[in-house]
């Protein structure tokens, strides 16, 4: 059973930067695609950021452009999602999910297989 487990989210105050983690466990980390989407409350899931299995592949929404760096450590099976020059509009739980079928799954929430509890951030202005 693969299992993914988010971490890094908090209150931080407009501009100011956060890093989440995921740790990926039950099945070999450089077999499985890697995204980060998020929620706000009262609105849709939507996508952020994917990354491929070897991590040479990256894709953001262009929301974060510029802002967000999404990366993978294969010796720790962690993805990680750098935010910095954090928005008040960025506030939302922030997910990690994984897809197993694909080197690269992109946007859509249906290409990936599992996904963790999400992690709270909140920026305030």
């Amino acid at each position: 059973q693969v299992q993914l487990v988010e971490s890094g989210g908090g209150l931080v105050q407009d501009g100011g930067s956060l890093r989440l983690s995921c740790l990926i466990s039950g099945r070999t980390f450089s077999t499985i695609a890697v995204a980060w989407f998020r929620q706000a409350p009262g609105k849709e899931r939507e996508y952020v950021a994917a990354i491929s299995r070897s991590g040479l592949s990256t894709s953001y929404t262009d929301s974060v452009k510029g802002r967000f760096t999404i990366s993978r450590d294969g010796a720790k099976n962690t993805v990680y999602l750098q935010m910095s020059s954090l928005k008040p509009e960025d506030t939302a739980v922030y997910y990690c999910a994984c897809a197993t079928a694909f080197y690269f799954a992109g946007t859509l929430a249906g290409n990936y297989d599992y996904w963790g509890q999400g992690t709270q951030v909140t920026v305030s202005s």
